[in-house]
């Protein structure tokens, strides 16, 4: 299989996987490659830089890669919980308890709660979800 970065007459780039470059040009010749983006049929190849990498290097560098994407959304996503909630430490339970059953506005909330805390709100139908350990928390 060979995989072709591929773009349509609108400039729209997407990549294509194709038996061979005979297929490829037997398949645009039909019309049979379309670009996902606006559906021209008016297809060519673009430039691609090889990527010339041994099995095990490539397997390493894909997760060393992936895992670097988890970390870096995972880090996103406690950023943002961080900017537009508000933090009540140690009260979590008994805030989220008081936001379930209205007995205060609704807002986002986030802080510590114990694993007893955390088995009786799901016990109760409480939602809530923890937030992630990161790394750098972990010095």
């Amino acid at each position: 299989m060979i995989k072709y970065q591929l773009i349509c007459k609108n400039d729209h780039e997407f990549a294509g996987w194709f038996k061979s470059s005979d297929a490829f040009d037997q398949q645009v010749t039909r019309k049979l490659v379309d670009c996902p983006d606006c559906g021209s049929k008016s297809i060519a190849k673009t430039l691609m830089a090889p990527n010339l990498t041994t099995s095990k290097k490539k397997s390493v560098d894909k997760t060393a890669q992936t895992q670097g994407e988890i970390l870096q959304a995972m880090r996103e996503l406690r950023t943002k919980v961080e900017e537009n909630a508000e933090y009540v430490g140690p009260k979590f339970a008994e805030e989220a308890r008081r936001i379930h059953y209205k007995e205060t506005e609704a807002k986002g909330i986030y802080g510590e709660a114990s694993l007893s805390e955390a088995k009786e709100l799901a016990d109760e139908g409480i939602d809530f979800l923890p937030l992630p350990v990161l790394p750098e928390d972990q010095n």
